[in-house]
């Protein structure tokens, strides 16, 4: 949450000739309202189902994308498993400072943050690392701006991978 997941995306769907997918902008569209209003009207439980269904019908069933969860996606085992299985998963990573000097810019638009003391946010910060440690490549993100991350991704997918641009 707040690494700039979408923003990296859309460089590097750019830089892959991939279409992107920002997996909650897509729930926003599909219900007609903003993550927030969801949460708000139906409820986490109700948009953590929305999200695992969207996700994993994706997965299983779209290929040569690029894909942003949301920050929260990937605390679901099905989701992981799913992801894990039919994709490469690359964990955007940032340490707890440089992300805590970004929480204004999120803060407005991120339901799991509202009426949380600074503490109770760090916890949520932290706990999530245990979900995030499952993945295909790691990305530290705290020193490179969102040209770099896109780079050093499709970089590590040409040589880890040998992925490289589509033939046409």
């Amino acid at each position: 949450m707040g690494v700039g997941k979408t923003t990296i995306g859309l460089h590097l769907a750019k830089k892959m000739y991939r279409d992107f997918i920002d997996v909650d902008q897509e729930i926003e569209k599909q219900q007609n309202m903003s993550v927030p209003q969801i949460f708000k009207t139906l409820g986490e439980k109700k948009f953590r189902q929305i999200e695992k269904d969207y996700i994993v019908d994706l997965c299983e069933n779209s290929r040569l994308k690029i894909v942003s969860l949301g920050g929260g996606a990937f605390m679901q085992e099905e989701i992981r498993n799913v992801c894990l299985s039919n994709s490469i998963v690359f964990f955007l990573d940032i340490t707890w400072d440089s992300w805590k000097d970004r929480i204004h810019l999120i803060m407005d638009n991120r339901p799991v943050l509202q009426e949380k003391s600074m503490e109770d946010i760090e916890k949520l910060f932290y706990s999530r690392q245990n979900a995030y440690s499952l993945n295909h490549s790691k990305v530290s993100t705290d020193d490179l701006n969102p040209e770099e991350v896109a780079d050093y991704i499709v970089q590590t997918l040409k040589l880890e991978y040998k992925i490289d641009e589509p033939n046409y």
